[in-house]
């Protein structure tokens, strides 16, 4: 019979093994709800401990890897170059957990259940996703919802967002991004603007309006694409008002404060009702779209599969294509123009 040595029992009796495990997967739980939220004592409450409980599960924790995982001070606790480090290197087996425990809820039987985590970019999330949320919840009832808007490109694992919406593919290999529709972009202004300004007929002739700029979050003004004779031209009007919110840009539009570049999404509304118009529709690229982004898993728990479902059926249901209505205007025109005087 094997008898374990004396020299590797813990104090209280277990094997040293035992106790090192113990020790630092409470020390790592811990490390995790402080680094999450950026407090001892904010980490206890989500842990369900005492702030003393926590900090010495970090301290031994510290102890046994032999360095600093943050900095404490009396105002703030911060991570440290190497908690950086062992916190990117938590995360995957913690998302990993955290799927697994997904995919063995999901194995039950039932409807879809459980908290689903949106992210989407500002315009695209109030006019498109958000209008959504009361069906999907009226057909899904057992399915909680955090929409979660915001211009920067989210870190879907980090982040543990479900299902995020953006306008070109996440550069991560770990993620599936299905294109919904195509992003249409178009500059428009006011009826009120054109019949004092006239309307841009050219790209080079924008420099000469009243252009009204986006300032995006890194900091630098908005670009506005175009494609002439099948390349990709890149502008930067000079613009005479700048706000960094896509829907203070098209109301200024509308006030006829200038001209501006917008998704279709954003303006389809205002066409309809005449409170914009549009030009350059030629020079509008015709290679971008909006997607829908979800971590690669082996079984999608249901909550997610729903949601997938629900908002690609009404997406593309929704009338967003504001060329066709551009080119059926142009060949209405054109018929007009042809028909002979007596018709």
């Amino acid at each position: 019979m094997n008898v374990m040595p004396q020299s590797c029992l813990a104090s209280d009796g277990r094997d040293s093994l035992t106790a090192s495990f113990s020790a630092s997967y409470a020390g790592v739980l811990a490390f995790i709800a402080v680094a999450a939220e950026g407090s001892f004592a904010r980490a206890g409450d989500r842990l369900g401990i005492g702030r003393s409980a926590v900090s010495r599960s970090v301290q031994k924790l510290e102890g046994q890897l032999g360095v600093r995982l943050f900095l404490r001070t009396t105002r703030s606790t911060t991570l440290t170059r190497e908690g950086e480090l062992f916190l990117e290197g938590c995360s995957p087996g913690v998302a990993s957990i955290l799927q697994a425990l997904d995919e063995m809820r999901d194995l039950r039987e039932g409807p879809p259940r459980g908290h689903l985590r949106i992210s989407a970019t500002h315009g695209f999330g109030r006019r498109v996703i958000a209008p959504l949320l009361s069906a999907f919840r009226a057909e899904y009832p057992e399915v909680s919802v955090e929409l979660l808007l915001d211009e920067q490109a989210p870190d879907l694992a980090a982040d543990r967002i479900d299902v995020a919406f953006r306008d070109g593919v996440l550069e991560d290999s770990q993620v599936i991004a299905k294109q919904l529709v195509p992003m249409q972009l178009v500059v428009c202004a006011s009826p009120a603007y054109v019949q004092a300004h006239g309307l841009a007929d050219t790209i080079e002739v924008l420099s000469s309006h009243a252009c009204i700029g986006r300032r995006l979050p890194g900091g630098r003004l908005q670009r506005w694409d175009f494609r002439v004779n099948g390349q990709d031209v890149n502008l930067q009007p000079p613009a005479e008002v700048v706000f960094n919110d896509a829907d203070l840009v098209l109301q200024a539009v509308i006030d006829g404060l200038g001209i501006a570049q917008l998704p279709s999404y954003q303006v389809s509304d205002a066409l309809r009702t005449g409170a914009v118009v549009t030009c350059l529709e030629r020079y509008a690229p015709h290679d971008r779209g909006h997607y829908l982004c979800y971590l690669s898993r082996r079984q999608l728990p249901k909550r997610i599969r729903a949601f997938i479902d629900f908002s690609t059926q009404r997406i593309r249901a929704l009338d967003l294509d504001v060329f066709s209505h551009w080119e059926a205007r142009q060949q209405a025109a054109a018929q007009r123009d042809s028909a002979p005087a007596w018709a």
